[in-house]
């Protein structure tokens, strides 16, 4: 549903994290998901830090990407 469809100042109702979501959450699943959320922003810092390394190495390539990227956006409707 778009923003356009729905009724100014009604918020549309959100899924449920999980079937159990009425039950609270044991120390276990707190220590789970925190540790799902280093490991995530683990992964982004290596990701970041790849990107910037191919980007060093291969200029021409990023100036490309770059440029397309601009592109996308510039036609991008929103």
């Amino acid at each position: 549903m778009s923003d356009r469809e729905r009724e100014p100042g009604k918020v549309p109702p959100r899924r449920a994290r999980r079937e159990t979501a009425d039950l609270p959450e044991t120390a276990d699943a707190v220590d789970a998901d925190a540790e799902r959320r280093r490991r995530r922003a683990r992964f982004l810092r290596d990701l970041a830090e790849a990107r910037a390394l191919r980007d060093r190495v291969q200029p021409r390539r990023a100036r490309t990407a770059r440029l397309r990227h601009a592109m996308r956006m510039r036609t991008f409707r929103w």
